[in-house]
């Protein structure tokens, strides 16, 4: 399917899932389960009236509202309205792309990426005594932080940042964590990049570490290649654990799809084990994934809604399944061909 001969109605007839919110349009999912409910993160897409460019400028959002559902089978996501906005972050100038949300000794922690004043992306934290906010944001961002698409998972009290991403996410710009603007992408006979990870502190505000690069490799257990475009890491880490093993599930941007790798240790190496989506509607391709009531879900996004217009997108759900060797089966999003 190329995104330049879609036909948007038929595809819309023809989704296995609908559109969990109408009034607004929401893109990035990050799913969690407190208190046997679901609430889901979003980043808030508008239309900012920005020249679309390959560095997404034009995807100009400013504030992050929460969402919950009894039930993955509810029609709708419910609004609980606003958590946090641009101007409640001192160091925060523009786009506040894809958050994520942790919780820890009864307080959650809401991490979220934004450009700094010098349009770097770094990214912060915001504070609260409920999944539902109010968040009280720091005032400064996470000491070494940069790139795009925090996604925090815990591992017996201990808990790991998983983030970065390629193009207008800025992580070509880093060698060993260090910028230079004269970076750029890494050839395509050298090693791809990988998302970065670093374990937090016990105040879960800082990183208790110098991020590392998490390495995937191939079915010869060999780093996948910067340009193998349908296979190597370009943005949205996410995170997850079924029976023994984790599971690191990411975009692969300009090819569109996401794809997983398993591993033994939640710092890696992961090793390629497929798709879980095949391409949606829109250039991006985004999605966390979490468990319900011993069922797995996966929450995505797509253009439907808005028409196919790029950056106005809306959060999407449906169910998962392993197969015996632990495997995910392919999600068609509208249907398998």
């Amino acid at each position: 399917m190329t995104q330049e001969s879609i036909n948007i109605s038929e595809l819309e007839k023809k989704s296995i899932s609908k559109p969990l919110v109408l009034d607004q349009f929401t893109a990035d999912p990050s799913a969690h389960v407190f208190d046997n409910k679901i609430y889901i993160y979003p980043s808030h897409d508008i239309d900012a009236g920005i020249p679309f460019n390959d560095n997404g400028d034009h995807f100009g959002m400013r504030d992050y509202h929460v969402f919950s559902m009894n039930d993955p089978s509810d029609s709708y996501a419910k609004d609980l309205g606003k958590i946090l906005d641009i101007n409640d972050v001192p160091w925060a100038k523009r786009q506040m792309w894809a958050p994520d949300i942790a919780k820890k000794d009864g307080k959650y922690y809401f991490y979220f990426p934004a450009k700094d004043k010098n349009d770097i992306f770094r990214i912060g934290v915001a504070i609260g005594d409920s999944p539902s906010g109010p968040f009280l944001p720091d005032s400064n961002p996470i000491k070494e932080s940069y790139s795009i698409d925090p996604a925090l998972f815990e591992e017996q009290g201990d808990y790991y940042m998983y983030f970065g991403g390629l193009w207008g996410g800025q992580l070509q710009k880093y060698r060993d964590n260090i910028y230079d603007a004269k970076n750029d992408l890494r050839e395509n006979s050298e090693y791809a990049f990988g998302p970065l990870v670093a374990k937090m502190s016990d105040d879960m505000r800082e990183f208790s570490e110098s991020p590392r690069e998490v390495m995937i490799l191939d079915e010869n257990e060999v780093p996948l290649l910067a340009g193998d475009n349908d296979r190597r890491y370009f943005e949205g880490p996410w995170v997850h654990k079924y029976k023994d093993k984790y599971y690191l599930s990411y975009s692969t941007g300009d090819t569109h799809f996401i794809c997983y790798a398993i591993g033994d240790n939640p710092m890696g190496p992961f090793k390629y084990a497929g798709r879980i989506l095949e391409p949606v509607v829109g250039w991006t391709t985004h999605h966390s994934i979490c468990e319900f009531n011993k069922k797995w879900y996966l929450f995505y996004h797509d253009s439907i809604l808005s028409g196919g217009v790029t950056h106005l997108r809306s959060m999407k759900v449906t169910e998962i399944f392993y197969d015996e060797s632990g495997f995910i089966s392919t999600v068609y999003p509208y249907g398998k061909p």
